[in-house]
């Protein structure tokens, strides 16, 4: 009994002091979120109730024309792709048909797979050119777009002609059919077009792979939409976005005449808001086609708990970590709201760790008040309401990820959504372990590597539209 009290008199005080960090965490991260809700749902009613009772939603079938049509570069790095970058290049054909767009994939000469792969689309359509890399691979993503982008400017001076725009997708995509249209049209306005990312749902890992489904739906319906309605830079997903060919230049110069920074891990993140530094116009578009499917890009996510935690710390490094130091804190307080909102993550995961450890320790607590070792624990009043207030941000948290999910995939994923927020928490933990570590190292001068993940491509018509909030 006596060891017991001494164990009790350890973990008492050291609870209270986690759970007074995660309750201060928690409490800022939950209300940060909930401001981000009000904010949209504001914005939603308004539009609802003055604006699109007076007119009628944009379609892709009322799209109009652009005024100065121009061609469209897509570059579509690829390593290790082989399994699918040629059911990709394919669907692009059959989609865009006639479309004015060119594509140039970037390949490593130490990957001959992948090389016969996009050679034999290569070869039924003139459209599809294949960059062959100078060196063996793979860098980062960042270094082969920039040799694709050379491979693009070499092509424009042999043909005297400039492309309008340049277009960004990656090798395990299945584009949408509309989307070079649109694309054409919207460059008219913007800088920047990012169109929102959906991924397919996976009969193999409806756990691993659904968590991504959940953030997508709630991140690509609501949090970019709120990031261009506040006035905020938006930032790209690096794929299914375009960047206007002047825009695209202006970054190049600056950079020495390469667009991208090869030592990033998340170039596409950085691109929307290096625009925007710039003055330039970014857009988050959110169009329905003729028949009411989402125009968007698609693709299968992580089905495995090694591949997710690879991605995600991937993200972590280029966007909380290496970004902070990169972008840092510029432009106006709206702005700077919203990078504290992507770089927070990595905190988050800190928090989410000290939360976790403080319930252990209270079950452990209330353990010992069973066996008679000390009092049931009880806190101060302004602890005891700052738990109440967590407590609501986090049933607030969970219905509006299951709304989110079940408004884009049906209401049993919806239901899904709040079991697999577990599975979340647990991939972003792992990620951010090994998310410091890779920051470490490069901080003492290790080299930037592309730590990719397997790709799946789908059966052409698995990969169908699917129907989140407008």
């Amino acid at each position: 009994m006596e060891s017991l009290r001494l164990i009790a008199g350890v973990v008492a005080p050291v609870q209270y002091e986690l759970l007074l960090f995660a309750l201060a965490g928690l409490l800022i991260g939950g209300t940060d979120d909930f401001l981000m809700d009000l904010i949209f749902l504001a914005r939603a009613a308004r539009r609802e109730l003055l604006i699109y009772t007076r007119h009628r939603r944009m379609t892709g079938a009322t799209l109009p024309l652009s005024h100065t049509p121009g061609s469209v570069a897509v570059l579509v790095p690829a390593w290790r792709e082989a399994a699918v970058i040629g059911p990709m290049l394919r669907t692009c054909i059959i989609r865009w048909g006639d479309g004015d767009f060119r594509i140039f994939v970037g390949v490593y000469p130490n990957d001959p797979d992948t090389i016969d792969a996009a050679s034999a689309v290569a070869e039924e359509d003139p459209r599809i050119t294949l960059v062959i890399l100078p060196h063996s691979g793979g860098t980062t993503k960042a270094d082969c777009l920039n040799h694709i982008w050379s491979a693009m400017l070499r092509e424009e001076q042999a043909s005297g002609a400039r492309f309008k725009a340049v277009a960004l997708h990656d090798a395990e995509d299945v584009v949408h059919a509309d989307e070079i249209r649109l694309f054409d049209t919207m460059i008219d306005r913007f800088d920047m077009v990012q169109l929102p990312v959906l991924p397919l749902l996976s009969q193999r890992s409806k756990w691993i792979a659904g968590h991504y489904a959940d953030e997508f739906a709630e991140a690509h319906g609501k949090q970019l939409v709120l990031r261009e309605a506040v006035g905020a830079a938006v930032p790209s997903a690096g794929v299914g976005c375009a960047i206007r060919r002047e825009a695209m230049e202006k970054i190049a110069s600056a950079r020495g005449g390469l667009p991208f920074d090869a030592d990033s891990l998340t170039e596409d993140y950085e691109l929307g808001l290096r625009i925007a530094e710039g003055q330039g116009k970014t857009a988050f578009v959110t169009m329905r086609d003729a028949v009411g499917g989402l125009i968007c890009t698609q693709e299968h996510f992580p089905e495995t708990l090694e591949d997710a935690v690879r991605q995600k710390a991937r993200w972590l490094v280029g966007i909380s970590l290496a970004g902070w130091d990169r972008l840092g804190w510029s432009g106006s307080l709206r702005e700077r709201w919203m990078r504290f909102h992507d770089r927070r993550t990595a905190l988050a995961a800190l928090v989410l760790f000290a939360a976790y450890l403080a319930t252990i320790g209270y079950g452990l607590l209330w353990l010992f008040a069973l066996c008679g070792v000390l009092q049931p624990p009880e806190y101060p009043p302004p602890v005891e309401v700052a738990l109440l207030c967590t407590a609501f941000l986090m049933c607030w948290r969970l219905a509006f990820r299951a709304f989110w999910t079940g408004r884009t995939y049906g209401w049993r994923q919806g239901v899904r959504a709040v079991p697999r927020v577990l599975i979340a928490n647990v991939v972003m933990l792992m990620a951010a372990r090994r998310a410091v570590g890779i920051y470490v190292r490069q901080l003492q001068g290790a080299a930037v590597r592309w730590d990719k993940t397997e790709h799946i491509f789908p059966v052409l018509g698995e990969g169908r539209d699917q129907r989140p909030a407008a």
